[in-house]
C-alpha cells in the first residue's frame, strides 16, 4: 500500500494551538485536534485506499469501508496522526513567524481512538540579531616582507626535493637520503585492504612519506632483500579501518640508489619551469607572501572576531550551545586519551574545564548565528566555483588520495556542506573587513613571531593573576591581554574526513586540534 500521495498533500487538520510558555527563546504549545476531524481524514484515507487495493471478490473501489479498516485502518490510523502532529507544529510555527533553533520536541499528551488528539510542541527560537554598524569596528591588518634568507631556504627544500639519483658504484646496505626501489603487500590481521601494494615504488629513506616507522625498517637493506615490516597507523589515520591497527608489509628491496645534490642555478630553475634563477627567487617569494597572507588573514579574522564578539550580547538558543559544547568536550576527551593535554587545562578539575569550553560554545554559536544573519541579509552565498575551489583545495590535502576525497565528498552530502561553511563564513568576514576601519602595520615574520609569544606569555600572566588570592589581585589588575594569536577564534566548521581514501603506507596530516581558550 503505498501513501506517498497522501503524504504529499496538504492534510489541512483544524485545530485549536494554544501557547502555554514563553520564556526567553523558549516557547511551548498545547495543540487539539478533534477525533471527528481525525476520523474523517481516516475514513478519506481508506477510500483513497479502496480504489487501489485489490482484494479477491471485489472489484477496486467498491470493498465494503469495514474491511478496509479491519485491513489498513491501523496503518492508515498512524499515517493520519504524523501528518496532524506535523500539520499542527507547522501551524503553530508559520501562524506566529517564529524561527526554531533546532528540531521541536514533540510529546502526545492524549489520545485514544475515538478521542481527540492532544499533544505538545517545545521549541526553542532563533533570537533577533541587530549588528553594530561595522563602520564602528577597528582592526588591523599586518603586511609582512619576506626575507632573503627564507626565500633561499625555501630554495634549498626545493631542491632536496629535485635530487637526482644513481645507481651505487658499489653494492652497500641502505642509508638515510637513499633511494629504494621497492616492491610491497600488506596486510592487516592477514587481511590485504585495497592500496597496500604497490610495485617498482621509489621511496627515499627519510622522507617520511610513510607511515612512521617504516622507512626506518628498510635502513641498512640491500638490494634483494626480503624484509618484513610492522607498523602501527596513527589513531587519526584518515582510513577508519586502518586508524590505531598495526600492519604487516612483505617488502622487496630490488634497487639501492644513492642521491646526488641538486645545485641551485639557472638549469634548476629551467627544470621547473623559469627562464632564469632570479624568475624562480621571485616566484618562491610570491608563494612565501602569499602564505604569509593567510598567517596575517587569520590573525586579523581573530581580531574582528573578538571584536564582534565585545559588540554584541544577545541570547543565544542553550540547546544549540549545548550541542556545540558536547562536540567540543568529546574531541577534548578524545586528545586527553591520546595524552595530548593543553597545558592551561593540566591542573584543572573537569567541573572547571567543562565550563571554560562551554563559555567557548557559547561564543561560537552567538558569533555564527551573527555571521549566519549577516550573511542572510546582504545575500552573501557560496556559488559552486567557489565550492569547487575548496574541494580542490581539500583533496590537495590528501597527495595519492585525491579521487577517494571526491568520491567522499560526492557521497556525503552533509561533508559538502560542511565544506560550503567556511567557504560562507569567509565571505561574510570579507564584508564585514570592507566596512570596517581597518589600519596597516608593516612587519617582518620574526617580529610577528615575537609579538605573538608576548601575547600569549601576557595572556598566561592574566591567567595567572586571576587566580591570585584577593589582597593581591588589586596589584595585578590591568585589561586582559587577548590569548596567543596561534589559538583559534572563529565559530566551528566542522572539518570533512576523507575516511573513504584508502593508500595504506602515506602519512596523514596531523588533525585539527580542539577548541583553545582563546575561542
Amino acid at each position: 500500500m503505498d501513501f506517498k500521495g497522501f503524504e504529499a498533500r496538504k492534510a489541512g487538520f483544524p485545530m485549536q494551538v494554544n501557547e502555554i510558555n514563553s520564556e526567553g527563546l523558549k516557547r511551548e504549545f498545547a495543540v487539539t485536534i478533534s477525533a471527528t476531524d481525525i476520523d474523517q481524514k481516516v475514513e478519506t484515507r481508506l477510500k483513497e485506499v479502496g480504489t487501489t487495493v485489490r482484494i479477491p471478490g471485489f472489484r477496486p473501489g467498491k470493498v465494503p469501508m469495514k474491511m478496509l479498516r479491519s485491513r489498513y485502518g491501523q496503518a492508515v490510523m498512524g499515517e493520519v496522526l504524523e501528518r496532524a502532529v506535523n500539520d499542527g507544529t507547522n501551524q503553530a510555527l508559520s501562524e506566529r513567524g517564529l524561527r526554531p533553533a533546532v528540531q521541536p520536541k514533540i510529546e502526545v499528551t492524549k489520545f485514544e481512538e475515538g478521542e481527540d488528539l492532544e499533544f505538545k510542541i517545545e521549541i526553542e527560537l532563533l533570537p533577533d540579531v541587530e549588528p553594530v554598524d561595522f563602520a564602528t569596528i577597528e582592526i588591523e591588518r599586518i603586511k609582512l616582507s619576506v626575507p632573503d634568507d627564507e626565500v633561499q631556504q625555501a630554495l634549498e627544500n626545493l631542491a632536496s626535493q629535485q635530487k637526482a639519483t644513481k645507481p651505487l658504484a658499489k653494492p652497500r646496505a641502505a642509508k638515510k637520503d637513499d633511494v629504494l626501489v621497492i616492491d610491497f603487500r600488506g596486510s592487516v590481521d592477514g587481511e590485504e585492504l585495497p592500496g597496500m601494494a604497490a610495485e617498482d615504488h621509489n621511496l627515499e629513506l627519510g622522507s617520511n612519506r610513510f607511515v612512521e616507522g617504516f622507512e626506518d625498517q628498510l635502513i641498512g637493506a640491500k638490494a634483494g632483500d626480503e624484509k618484513t615490516v610492522t607498523v602501527t597507523f596513527p589513531k587519526t589515520y584518515m582510513n577508519d579501518k586502518l586508524a590505531g591497527r598495526e600492519a604487516v608489509f612483505q617488502v622487496t628491496v630490488k634497487e639501492v640508489l644513492e642521491t646526488e645534490p641538486q645545485p641551485i642555478d639557472g638549469t634548476f630553475a629551467e627544470k621547473l619551469g623559469e627562464e632564469s634563477l632570479d624568475a624562480l627567487k621571485e616566484r618562491v617569494r610570491e608563494q612565501i607572501a602569499g602564505e604569509y597572507e593567510g598567517l596575517t588573514r587569520a590573525r586579523m579574522k581573530r581580531e574582528l572576531l573578538d571584536k564582534l564578539a565585545e559588540a554584541h550580547s544577545f541570547q543565544v538558543p542553550a540547546s544549540m550551545v549545548e550541542n556545540e559544547f558536547e562536540v567540543i568536550w568529546q574531541q577534548v576527551q578524545q586528545d586527553r586519551e591520546k595524552g595530548d593535554i593543553d597545558p592551561e587545562d593540566k591542573d584543572k578539575s573537569e567541573d572547571e574545564l567543562k565550563a571554560e569550553y562551554r563559555t567557548i560554545a557559547e561564543r561560537r554559536v552567538r558569533l555564527g548565528l551573527l555571521l549566519s544573519e549577516v550573511g542572510r541579509a546582504h545575500k552573501i552565498e557560496v556559488t559552486q566555483d567557489e565550492l569547487n575551489r575548496a574541494l580542490l583545495q581539500e583533496a590537495q590535502r590528501h597527495p595519492g588520495h585525491e579521487r577517494e576525497v571526491f568520491e567522499f565528498f560526492q557521497k556525503n552530502p552533509q561533508a559538502m556542506d560542511n565544506l560550503r561553511a567556511p567557504v560562507f563564513e569567509d565571505k561574510v568576514i570579507d564584508y564585514i573587513v570592507e566596512l570596517a576601519k581597518v589600519s596597516e602595520r608593516n612587519m617582518t615574520a620574526e617580529e610577528l613571531r615575537q609579538e605573538m609569544l608576548a601575547e600569549s606569555e601576557a595572556s598566561a600572566a592574566d591567567d595567572k593573576a586571576s587566580k591570585a588570592p584577593a589582597k593581591k589581585k588589586a596589584a595585578a589588575k590591568k585589561p586582559a591581554a587577548k590569548k596567543a594569536a596561534a589559538k583559534k577564534a572563529a565559530p566551528k566548521a566542522a572539518d570533512a574526513k576523507a575516511d573513504a581514501a584508502e593508500k595504506a603506507p602515506a602519512k596523514k596530516k596531523a588533525p585539527a586540534k580542539k577548541p583553545t581558550k582563546g575561542d
